[in-house]
């Protein structure tokens, strides 16, 4: 029978001849036939269907084979074994490849005669795990249908249990990777029957299966969300979301975006090509998903996503309008965007050069739909005309081509924009996170701690404070090669904390960059250090970017040419500074220093006399701080009262900045007088606290060298007693004052903090001495080594001062004017000291016990250059002057007991309801008082005065003609006007404030799960210390390596 049929179907015989002899052979199958007839039947039927010539063969074959099958059933199940079935799946047929869909429709048609059969389940088994390996190899759409065609009629062959998971995951994946490369609307139907057949086979495993619903849909979001650029998901994706159950929408849409480990990059990902499913016909709900979606990322305050992505895809959706079959969720995707979207107009215009002409069309159509539809189009574009008024010249043309359809009322409008704004969203799905609170009433913006980086915060407010600083970094002309800069980006964080819209800004950039090496991320650290550091950077930054202006061949620096050299001008803004202008008399044409030289720097002579041959070295040397150590019997608590004494009032706590190894003993210092040091204060009383005049008094006042610290003399060649004195020769703009408060217990073994309370005069004048002449040998000794009077080590030198004793002293007086006291040595004549006017700027204040613990906040006042008032009242005041009388008398340097009409002292300093004292705690910013500022460590012992910054006032300067003030060409009267690329960058940022609410909203409910460091909301700042950080208050407790009390929130 084998033969005749294979001769037939080969024969040139007519169709008609051919089919009739077929109807005969399939008609034979009734009858007997032996096992090796049918055994030869069922290998020539196969061949014919999968190698047939045309489809008349593969027909007859699949007839012949059906016929046969049916009633030699014992036969067909020897012949369809699961080797067979095996070898098709794994190798295919002959030349044909086991992926042709050929083989799946073969098994699907042999398994269709075998289902009662019991031999059937070993196929099954067989098939489950060969079903999977394909899928896994990425199948064609095809393929895929004819699979899931025969799972969906032979549900056995689908995997089970974990199985079935895996297989769903993979279904999904191979998915994504559909691609319809056709072009005609007939092939792109069969595309779209492939993918509806291969979903809704998933749907079935889903409704039989539910364990395996939420794997798959994790996959799905797998795919979408892939930032791999080198694989585009198929948008066949979105005929799964029709399957998923409506009711599960709020479940997994809370699940992603809580989801912290979902970065935003692979949520905008997601989101994008969700969107892109939009162009997908017959799937249905995927709006519905969309719009959850977004209003999920809104809830949690993910706004950066909703942004970018709204930009990146409104016309996409909008064009999705033009396609009747997907319109109607485009529209609704499409309004949700736009009326969320109410920060900025730019999403809208994006899409209104479009608008016209789909009106015209939709017009044009005249269908029912396309009328409804346009009713609401309409709708929603007044409603973004009447939210972004003020573009008369894009909006009359939708205006004219819309005049005659019905417009929603005033009313309506506000409602549903109110409605659909992004910050109007249930926060349903975050009810965990904290909104950031608004702008202070100060109008001012904090810093966010970025996990104790509190100490980097309270120097970058009191820098900002610095009005004369502050307007130079702005002045500052830096161009593209100095965008890496550190000053770059202090101008760019100034510019922020400036015009910001925002409560509190997050300084991640300037942090990383200004981080000292040797400071761990999250870790305490000190913040005088931090500045010292900050400072140097900004110097070395500025005086490298000079060195390579100055090497270019045919530049002229700003220095080196004349003031109107314009070739001069122009090679300083290529090289990134442009020139500032300069202080201490010099001409804007011949300084070079440094913008911090010129706000911070100072200089200080630093003579040291052999007490045997009365030779004197002296050395001048830079500084933008000065360490002020605290007396040796004056640094335990309680605070003794200062007091000539013969002995000693026990070990002394060696004020360190690195710490000293030996405790030091020695006598108590002697009053300060104005003749000592010309630091003039007067005390408040018999027994008045430490102040800080009194400490820069210590710093300045001599001290021998003796013993261990004996001096080396190059005329005795031999070590002597010395002594060594200190003097300011240059005064800076910017004071800058640190209080050593951290010293060395060596009994104990423990860096302990000094908890002596000091009090801050507002006003303070300082004697600086103009260098005396230099005279080319008159000194028998060559200068000293150059000494850091910024560096820690020799802050620590500095800061051990040894007092003389009484024979010191008479061995000083019989000596005369050769001593360091007087005004005449080896060296030279030293005329008078110039007293200096300072007024208080700001205070850093530490809040703790130790230097392993504690919180740092700051006190700041923005001091106005251009009040001319002000400035001349403050140098009456500190010059001694009487308001009023013309009278010179010795002025108080504190509040209490002051020589002054209190009024006066708080019109130039701020009084006790001041409102330009500000509290800068990292992002809160409250009003203050100067007396607040004063008595802090009055009313919280562990609070105390750290860093102080005081601005200088200059007796000779002037008033301009615009009624600035001037002092030695380094005061600008105002804020000078932003510069371009600094208000594009505000602008960016406030366009990204949503992104940043979510940002801080993050870091806000971090810092809730610990200690808080700042004011509690319901008391004023009177009422508990500003640093407080739990029970013990500024971390509190001993401090030790091993406790949570050592973190610096």
């Amino acid at each position: 029978m084998d033969k005749i049929l294979e001769a037939l179907v080969s024969s040139s015989h007519s169709v008609p001849v051919k089919k009739a002899i077929v109807k005969k052979v399939v008609e034979a199958a009734e009858k007997e036939v032996t096992a090796e007839q049918c055994q030869a039947l069922y290998t020539l039927t196969t061949r014919l269907i999968f190698l047939g010539e045309d489809a008349f063969q593969k027909r007859v074959g699949f007839q012949v084979l059906e016929a046969y099958a049916r009633y030699h059933r014992a036969d067909f199940e020897l012949f369809f074994s699961k080797d067979f079935v095996l070898g098709l799946l794994q190798q295919g047929y002959g030349p044909l490849d086991r992926k042709d869909p050929a083989v799946v429709d073969y098994i699907h048609g042999c398994l269709r005669l075998l289902i009662s059969c019991p031999s059937v389940l070993d196929i099954f088994s067989i098939i489950q795990t060969e079903i999977l390996r394909m899928v896994c190899e990425r199948p064609e759409p095809a393929l895929c249908a004819r699979l899931a065609t025969m799972l969906s009629d032979f549900v056995q062959c689908i995997p089970r249990e974990k199985a079935a998971i895996l297989f769903c995951q993979q279904l999904v994946r191979t998915i994504g990777y559909f691609h319809c490369p056709a072009s005609q609307e007939q092939e792109l139907r069969e595309y779209v029957d492939q993918v509806t057949k291969v979903s809704t086979l998933l749907q079935n495993i889903w409704k039989a299966e539910p364990v395996t619903l939420l794997p798959s849909l994790q996959e799905v979001f797998a795919i979408i969300s892939s930032t791999d650029t080198s694989f585009d998901p198929s948008i066949a994706l979105a005929s799964l979301v029709q399957h998923i159950p409506l009711q599960m929408i709020t479940v997994l849409i809370k699940s992603l975006t809580t989801d912290q480990n979902v970065k935003d990059t692979s949520m905008t990902q997601a989101l994008c090509r969700m969107i892109d499913w939009l162009s997908w016909p017959l799937a249905h709900h995927v709006e519905m998903w969309v719009i959850a979606l977004l209003k999920g990322l809104a809830a949690v305050q993910k706004f950066t996503i909703l942004i970018d992505v709204t930009l990146l895809k409104i016309e996409l959706v909008f064009n999705r309008l033009w396609y009747p079959i997907v319109r109607q969720g485009a529209l609704v995707v499409l309004s949700h965007m736009l009326l969320s979207f109410q920060h900025s107009p730019e999403a809208f215009h994006l899409v209104v050069p479009h608008i016209v002409d789909l009106v015209e069309s939709l017009k044009r159509d005249g269908l029912p739909t396309s009328k409804a539809f346009l009713l609401h189009f309409t709708e929603l574009v007044h409603c973004m005309m009447y939210q972004y008024s003020g573009f008369p010249d894009l909006y009359d043309d939708i205006l004219e081509a819309i005049k005659e359809l019905p417009g929603p009322g005033e009313e309506k409008i506000k409602l549903v924009l109110n409605q659909s704004a992004w910050t109007s969203q249930s926060n349903s799905f975050a009810s965990g996170l904290l909104r950031l609170p608004g702008k202070s009433e100060t109008g001012k913006t904090g810093l966010i701690n970025l996990g104790n980086t509190c100490y980097m915060n309270s120097i970058i407010q009191t820098l900002f404070s610095a009005t004369d600083f502050r307007r130079h970094v702005f002045s500052l002309r830096l161009n593209d090669a100095t965008a890496n800069t550190l000053m770059k980006k202090l101008q760019l964080l100034f510019t922020f904390l400036s015009h910001t819209q925002r409560a509190a800004y997050a300084p991640r950039v300037f942090f990383e960059a200004s981080r000292p090496p040797w400071f761990n991320a999250g870790s305490q650290q000190d913040c005088s250090e931090y500045l010292r550091f900050l400072l140097d950077r900004l110097h070395e930054e500025e005086k490298t970017i000079q060195v390579l202006m100055s090497a270019k061949p045919n530049v002229v620096s700003p220095g080196n040419g004349p003031s109107d050299d314009t070739g001069g001008e122009t090679s300083a803004e290529d090289a990134g500074v442009s020139p500032v202008a300069p202080v201490e008399g010099k001409s804007e044409g011949n300084d070079e220093r440094t913008l911090i030289e010129r706000m911070f720097g100072g200089r200080l002579s630093t003579g040291i006399r052999c007490m045997t041959c009365n030779s004197v070295s002296e050395k001048e040397e830079p500084f933008t701080d000065l360490s002020l150590a605290f007396c040796p019997s004056t640094t335990s608590s309680p605070l003794q009262t200062e007091g000539p004494s013969e002995e000693p009032r026990g070990p002394c706590q060696g004020a360190v900045n690195g710490g000293s190894e030996t405790p030091e003993i020695g006598p108590s210092p002697k009053p300060v007088t104005a003749s000592t040091t010309g630091v003039h204060f007067v005390p408040g009383s018999s027994e008045p606290p430490l102040s800080v005049p009194d400490l820069v008094d210590y710093f300045l006042a001599p001290e021998i060298l003796d013993k261990e610290n004996a001096y080396f003399c190059q005329k005795c060649g031999s070590l002597q007693r010395a002594e060594r004195g200190m003097r300011v020769v240059a005064a800076p703009e910017y004071l800058i004052l640190t209080l050593l408060r951290f010293s060395y217990d060596a009994k104990c073994h423990v860096r302990r903090k000094i908890l002596d309370n000091v009090t801050i005069p507002p006003l303070m004048r300082l004697p600086v001495h103009a260098p005396p002449p230099k005279h080319s040998s008159s000194s028998s000794s060559p200068p000293s080594s150059p000494l850091q009077v910024d560096s820690p080590v020799s802050s620590e030198n500095l800061a051990k001062k040894l007092k003389p004793s009484q024979r010191d002293e008479e061995e000083t007086g019989l000596e005369g004017d050769n001593g360091m006291a007087g005004g005449e040595s080896e060296v030279g004549v030293w005329p008078a000291a110039q007293f200096v006017p300072y007024v208080l700027s700001s205070v850093v204040m530490h809040s703790g016990m130790s230097s392993e613990s504690g919180h740092y906040y700051s006190y700041g006042r923005n001091l106005n250059g251009a009040d001319g008032a002000q400035h001349h009242l403050a140098n009456r005041l500190a010059l001694g002057e009487e308001p009023g009388n013309g009278q010179t008398e010795p002025i108080a340097l504190t509040c209490s007991g002051a020589t002054h009409p209190k009024q006066d002292v708080e019109e130039v300093c701020g009084g006790q309801a001041a409102g330009d004292w500000l509290l800068f705690n990292d992002s809160r910013v409250t009003f203050t008082s100067l007396g607040s500022v004063q008595n802090v460590t009055n009313r919280f012992p562990k609070d105390t005065a750290y860093v102080l910054i005081y601005r200088k006032q200059d007796v000779t300067g002037g008033q301009n003609s615009t009624g600035g003030v001037t002092a030695n060409g380094m005061r600008l009267g105002s804020e000078p006007p932003l510069q371009k690329e600094l208000m594009d960058a505000v602008t960016k940022d406030n366009k990204l404030f949503l992104q940043e609410q979510e940002l801080n909203a993050r870091t806000r409910a971090l810092q809730a799960a610990s200690a808080s460091c700042s004011f509690r909301p319901n008391g004023p700042d009177d009422n508990e210390p500003p640093g407080s950080c739990g029970p013990s208050g500024g971390g509190g407790g001993g401090g030790g390596f091993n406790t949570v009390n050592r973190l610096v929130f």
